[in-house]
């Protein structure tokens, strides 16, 4: 169990300590392959569930401990409380960790804290909103949103905890077969070619271009856009949306900001064999003249605070807070407003978050239709459960099969 939570703890340093992403850190930091599964379920564990569990140990101690320690305490707090482990081996087996770590002088207090966290009886809050918040690990700035834009359906949305994983064929025949062949059990989707498959590992499929992870969200956004000649992805990493689109379009121009990122895209599309996809490090707030009226739709699957993502995306809740989400509603606008001029008379311009928050979605085009005259608000078509809101659909993770974004379309008519 030392070395189980050792490289639990290399990996939630890097998050805590570093900024880093969860996804990424569990593929840079080296871990035993031994304990992979269940280093994963601890690291997710802890980060899904850190407001409670920061809550919770507060009352285990009188000075707040440094960051290092902090983790281990959390560590030992969520294998207690939710692995359900036996309190004297994880308790022993973080004191040793601690001496292991170096720091030994911290081994008492890791010792102290954890049995009497093991014995308390937590009293929660009795405000509403910071009750919320514990139970659920949602930081109080969203849990009142979410209180205010959903009502009586806000603790559905807080509460959601099923896990889906997606897998993408290229249609229902062929992804049936794989399936079935292996004895993996699945269900289906609405869409033809994706599959709800529980606990999918790649294999041999994966990296011969058979089949990729894709959310059903994503696959969601695109069958909105109706395809054609040509089409711009302008806020395209890491490549799924562009790669499906390429189905549906001649060519795809796919744009991202960061060059990293734009590898992605890259990769993506060979591994998939999609040899119509051109892509460019490019800023899209920053007007293109070559871009001007070129393309038959746009996609804008604007950076957002991805709070409909939360359960798939612990660490969002991290680093997202009021004052990211100004300064993002302010990116998303900007964004919209400039590739809107890349669409061609009568072309389609579909705006996308994965976000559950009004201000990033309704009311973004809101402000985009009151500068834009020239464009729209077309109806979507999608077998996809979604609430309809004044100008796009919003979908819930509790009502559209573990998804949580939105998506508007618009049309160019002058």
């Amino acid at each position: 169990m030392i070395n189980l939570f050792y490289d639990c703890y290399r990996v939630l340093s890097e998050v805590y300590s570093d900024g880093a992403y969860l996804k990424q850190s569990l593929k840079d930091v080296p871990i035993e392959e031994l304990n992979r599964a269940k280093t994963v379920k601890i690291c997710y564990g802890v980060l899904d569930n850190d407001i409670y569990l920061d809550y919770a140990l507060s009352f285990c101690f009188d000075k707040p401990p440094k960051q290092k320690i902090r983790i281990l305490l959390k560590i030992g707090a969520y294998a207690i409380t939710f692995l359900k482990k036996k309190p004297f081996a994880v308790i022993d087996n973080l004191v040793e960790l601690t001496k292991k770590l170096g720091k030994s002088a911290n081994a008492g207090f890791v010792n102290a804290v954890l049995r009497k966290y093991a014995q308390q009886n937590l009293i929660m809050p009795t405000d509403k909103i910071k009750f919320l918040s514990v139970k659920y690990s949602v930081p109080e700035f969203a849990v009142e949103k979410i209180l205010k834009e959903y009502g009586d359906e806000a603790e559905k949305l807080l509460a959601f905890d099923k896990e889906y994983t997606y897998l993408r064929f290229t249609n229902n025949e062929s992804g049936e077969r794989y399936l079935d062949e292996r004895g993996m059990k699945f269900e289906k989707t609405p869409f033809d070619g994706l599959f709800s498959v529980p606990n999918a590992k790649m294999d041999e499929g994966f990296f011969d271009g058979g089949y990729t992870f894709q959310s059903i969200g994503s696959v969601a956004i695109c069958s909105t856009l109706s395809g054609g000649k040509k089409l711009l992805d302008a806020c395209a990493a890491p490549g799924g949306k562009s790669v499906l689109l390429a189905d549906k379009y001649e060519c795809v121009t796919a744009c991202e900001l960061h060059e990293h990122r734009a590898e992605l895209i890259k990769a993506y599309a060979e591994r998939t064999g999609k040899k119509n996809i051109e892509v460019f490090v490019k800023d899209s707030t920053v007007f293109d003249p070559d871009f001007k009226d070129r393309f038959d739709a746009v996609l804008c699957d604007a950076p957002c605070s991805g709070y409909g993502t939360i359960k798939q995306n612990p660490d969002i809740k991290l680093k997202k807070n009021d004052e990211n989400l100004k300064e993002l509603t302010a990116i998303q606008l900007k964004i919209l407003l400039n590739v809107s001029s890349y669409v061609k008379c009568g072309g389609e311009l579909v705006y996308s978050t994965c976000s559950v928050f009004k201000e990033e979605n309704d009311d973004i085009i809101e402000k985009f239709l009151a500068k834009k005259k020239n464009f729209e608000v077309e109806k979507i078509d999608c077998p996809l459960d979604g609430i309809k809101k004044i100008y796009g659909l919003q979908f819930l993770p509790e009502l559209s099969l573990g998804a949580g974004f939105y998506v508007c379309k618009l049309k160019r008519i002058k």
